[in-house]
């Protein structure tokens, strides 16, 4: 046998190519089938006009039932020819869905490696992406950041109180709420647990900031208020400013964690970190 034979390329035609010349030979044969169709036609009128004997008649008979069969051998090819498209069109579909939920699953798994699950915000590892962008163009163009930190005082009460799920509808209501307050450009994200992050773009001064910070800590305290929650929501948050605080990622979030807990252990809203004070926080809160 021939080793050519093996090679599935060199055995078997593409469905659509075979189709194809399934049907270009039902083509030949149909116009065959009119040619023929059409001799009977003018042998029959010259017949009938001539008057001529059965014999001659049944001769034309013939070919016409013998064009007849043709027809039929036609009809049945033309049937293989569209139950091959049929099998590729199934085959295609097959992989065309095959595809789509293929690109639908690497979406969700994309989706899932970069945002948070509670609250659909972005995750740490996401945050840390555009906080390292961010910096760079920073520098670049001489821009200002602020990073805060944010933490949910007395989560925990909720979640013993309410239940696990009454404690994720708070996130969610606390996710959007912060983010109700940044514009397009700048990044809210969850870290875990009842810490969140905002990565605020371009700041020009403390000033703007500070009201960014409290409309945060407003928003938070309304929209949880809604959520049937006895216990009170409020917002300890710790601010650091690009380059005042810190030219890197990990030293801008150091800051904004410290004046974050000394917002928190004094009872006040939100701290800037400040160098040069003493207890390495501004005294501007709200």
């Amino acid at each position: 046998m021939d080793a050519s034979s093996d090679d599935p390329q060199t055995t078997a035609e593409p469905l659509l190519e075979k189709a194809l010349n399934q049907s270009e030979g039902v083509k030949r044969k149909a116009e065959y089938c009119a040619q023929g169709l059409s001799s009977v036609n003018v042998a029959l009128k010259d017949e009938l006009q001539r008057r001529s004997p059965i014999k001659e008649i049944r001769k034309v008979l013939v070919q016409s039932e013998d064009i007849e069969n043709k027809v039929q051998e036609c009809a049945d090819e033309l049937h293989v020819v569209n139950t091959t498209l049929a099998e590729e069109i199934g085959e295609r579909e097959t992989l065309q869905q095959q595809l789509s939920e293929s690109e639908a699953l690497e979406r969700h798994n994309r989706y899932l490696a970069y945002h948070d699950i509670t609250t659909g915000l972005s995750n740490r590892a996401l945050f840390n992406d555009r906080l390292e962008q961010a910096l760079a163009q920073a520098e670049r163009h001489s821009w200002c950041l602020a990073l805060l930190f944010i933490d949910m005082d007395k989560f925990k009460l909720i979640n013993d109180t309410y239940g696990h799920e009454m404690g994720d509808k708070v996130l969610r209501l606390v996710g959007r709420a912060l983010l109700l307050c940044v514009r397009e450009e700048d990044t809210v994200s969850r870290i875990g647990g009842d810490e969140f992050l905002c990565l605020l773009m371009e700041v020009n001064e403390d000033r703007g900031v500070s009201h960014i910070a409290d409309l945060m800590i407003e928003r938070t305290a309304a929209v949880c208020a809604t959520a049937a929650i006895q216990a009170a929501v409020k917002l300890s948050i710790g601010i650091a400013i690009y380059p005042r605080d810190g030219t890197s990622a990990e030293i801008l979030l150091k800051k904004a964690d410290q004046a974050m807990y000394a917002a928190k252990n004094k009872g006040e809203g939100y701290r800037f970190f400040y160098e040069k004070d003493p207890m390495g926080v501004t005294t501007h809160h709200s």
